[in-house]
């Protein structure tokens, strides 16, 4: 999930050396989008982790 995060952050960042403003501030804002999803999966992982011992 990090390395689609990863890719769509790259995406973004190519966009916009190119002067695609509109595919930028999506691809970036996907990118959030699956950061955010992830740090939320991690953080519950983690717990159900701590519970399980």
């Amino acid at each position: 999930m990090l390395r689609w995060t990863v890719i769509f952050l790259v995406i973004a960042l190519v966009a916009a050396v190119f002067g695609f403003g509109g595919i930028a501030a999506g691809a970036a804002s996907i990118a959030k989008i699956i950061f955010f999803i992830f740090l939320v999966l991690l953080v519950i992982s983690l717990v159900m982790g701590a519970v399980r011992r």
